[in-house]
C-alpha cells in the first residue's frame, strides 16, 4: 500500500510529506481541540491527534496536532499582530518546548508517539520583532515564528527533531506510516 489520508489542514505538513514523494489524500478534520482543565501538553497532543485519526475515514490515516510551551503555558497561534510580538517577547531568549503528537490509525490499529523538541530563541529586540511581524509569517504559527521560513533567523539553538518544529516530526510520520503498511520509502 502507497497511499494514506493526513487529517491534517496544515499547509506545512502536506508540503513536508509531499517533499518526501509519498501519496496522500488531504481530508481535514472538524474536531473540538479545546485543552482539558488540568491537562498536560504532551497528553493534550497525543489525545487530539488520536481524535482526528480516528474522526477521518481511511485505509491508512495519519495525523498530527502541536503545540508550543513556555514555562508550563501552552502558546497557539496569535489572534493578531499585537499578540504575535508579546509572544516572541515572551520568547525572547529563552528555551520553550515544541509537543506534537502523531497517530496513524489503520490495519495496526491506533499507533501514536508523542515527540517533544526544545528551542532556545535568540534575544531579540523590539524592533526586530516588530519587523518580523510586519512580514506577516508569525500569524498563523503556534508560538508566532516559523522555522521554516525567515522565523529561523530568531532560533539561537535547538535539541530535537528539526522537522517537528516545522511541523510534523517526519522520522516518527514514517515509522508508524511503516507500522501500519504504507510504502515510506521506495528506490
Amino acid at each position: 500500500m502507497s497511499q494514506f489520508v493526513l487529517a491534517s489542514g496544515s499547509p506545512r505538513r502536506r508540503q513536508l510529506l509531499s517533499q518526501l514523494g509519498l501519496e496522500f489524500v488531504v481530508r481535514a478534520p472538524d474536531v473540538d481541540e479545546t485543552l482539558l482543565p488540568g491537562e498536560a501538553p504532551d497528553r493534550y497532543v497525543q489525545r487530539i491527534a488520536e481524535l482526528k485519526a480516528a474522526t477521518v475515514d481511511g485505509q491508512v490515516v495519519l495525523a498530527a496536532d502541536t503545540t508550543v510551551v513556555l514555562n508550563g503555558a501552552l502558546m497557539g497561534k496569535p489572534a493578531n499582530p499585537a499578540e504575535a510580538e508579546q509572544m516572541l517577547a515572551r520568547l525572547s531568549g529563552q528555551t520553550h518546548t515544541v509537543f506534537s503528537g502523531v497517530c496513524t490509525n489503520g490495519p495496526a490499529g491506533l499507533l501514536t508517539e508523542v515527540v517533544q523538541t526544545d528551542v532556545t530563541m535568540a534575544i531579540v529586540t523590539a524592533e526586530q520583532i516588530a519587523w518580523y511581524v510586519a512580514t506577516g509569517e508569525p500569524l498563523d504559527k503556534a508560538g508566532a515564528y516559523g522555522m521554516q521560513g525567515i522565523g529561523m533567523a530568531l532560533v539561537a539553538g535547538i535539541v530535537g527533531s528539526v522537522s517537528n518544529v516545522i511541523g510534523l516530526p517526519l522520522d516518527t510520520a514514517m515509522d508508524l506510516l511503516g507500522r501500519q503498511g504504507v510504502e515510506v520509502m521506495r528506490a
